[in-house]
């Protein structure tokens, strides 16, 4: 049965149609890709700007990272009214008393080096030497309680201007920035003890402590 000319010309003009939607559509997912495209090259740009600023290689790196922190220790030390050694001091007695030996040996310094460092902090109220429990002869070092606040104070301002430093950072690379870090310092410990402490404290001026 031949179709009528009304529904040739019908069917026609839906081909017409649907050729031209076919068309329009494919215009539609042509700019499309070219707009991810251009978002792609865009981000790539980005990121290469970005690299430029990264150091060429990890030693670099790790030194400017070093520098940071090491700035922003010592500013905050200052702005809590201490010498960066000294707020080290604090930190490491905060968590247990320790005896004046095992801290010459956490500053890589001999002990008589150590004694000096102990009576400015002691001086100020901070901490004090009592006698080690069962050995009468030996001394330690713990804070008082104004000691105990001026480290508190001392470790929530750097660690919250440490976080300030990782906040650019994905949980996955946050992941895999901690493990690097605590690779690295887990090989320093094979170290002979006191080597790189020791190194550290030679660096500094004797009037920092």
């Amino acid at each position: 049965m031949k179709e009528s000319p009304q529904a040739t010309a019908l069917n026609q003009a839906v081909g017409q149609r649907r050729k031209a939607d076919g068309q329009h559509h494919s215009a539609d997912e042509h700019r499309a890709d070219e707009h991810r495209a251009d978002e792609h090259r865009a981000d790539e740009h980005r990121a290469d700007e970005h690299r430029a600023d990264v150091p060429a290689d990890a030693a670099a790196g790790l030194i400017q990272l070093s520098g940071l922190v090491h700035g922003l220790y010592a500013r905050i030390s200052q702005r809590h009214d201490l010498t960066p050694v000294q707020a080290k001091l604090l930190c490491i007695v905060a968590e247990n008393p320790r005896g004046m030996a095992e801290l010459a040996q956490c500053f890589g310094v001999e002990k008589a080096a150590l004694t000096g460092l102990v009576d400015r902090v002691e001086l100020r109220g901070l901490a004090k030497r009592t006698p080690v429990p069962g050995d009468r002869r030996a001394l330690q070092v713990r804070l008082t309680e104004a000691g105990r606040r001026a480290a508190a104070a001392f470790h929530g301002e750097v660690t919250a201007e440490l976080e300030r430093l990782l906040a650019s950072l994905t949980p996955p690379e946050r992941k895999q920035f901690g493990q690097a870090t605590a690779a690295i310092i887990a090989e320093c410990r094979t170290l002979p003890s006191g080597i790189l402490a020791g190194a550290a404290e030679r660096g500094r001026p004797a009037s920092s402590q």
